[in-house]
């Protein structure tokens, strides 16, 4: 596996990024935008709850720096939807950081925050679950989306 960071502390430090870089954009605020960013937080929080869930009913690791720890190919429930709900859910809270701090840079940096996960982290747990899951896995990728 590439990635040594572990994808919470990613998240906290593109939150951070989100956060500290309000005065380099330009302020746009909306009258519900509190309301957006607490949908947003509570999607991205029931997200990432149910996909722990599911993998701890499956009996499988959530650690993502070990995926070749995988017991079990976990594919149903909120799965059946999106091959990565912890990130999507990770996306969601970043998003909500964007719409209660910083709109337009958020929105960039939750951009590039899906880019750095996919490359850094969804590629790599990917490779690793086709070594361990093989035709099942590649069955699962062409069912499933990566994201949503």
């Amino acid at each position: 596996m590439s990635t040594k960071i572990p994808p919470p502390i990613v998240t906290l430090i593109f939150g951070l990024i989100i956060f500290f870089s309000k005065s380099l954009f330009p302020i746009f605020n909306f009258n519900n935008s509190n309301y957006v960013s607490l949908i947003f937080l509570i999607f991205g929080f029931i997200i990432l709850i149910t996909a722990v869930k599911s993998f701890k009913k499956h009996q499988t690791t959530i650690n993502p720096l070990n995926p070749d720890q995988a017991s079990t190919l976990v594919n149903s429930g909120i799965f059946s939807f999106t091959r990565n709900p912890m990130y999507l859910g990770m996306l969601f809270i970043l998003l909500s950081i964007s719409f209660n701090f910083n709109i337009l840079g958020g929105i960039i940096i939750c951009f590039l925050f899906k880019i750095y996960i996919t490359i850094f982290q969804i590629m790599p747990e990917e490779e690793a679950m086709e070594k361990i899951f093989g035709k099942d896995f590649v069955e699962y990728k062409n069912k499933v989306r990566r994201w949503i």
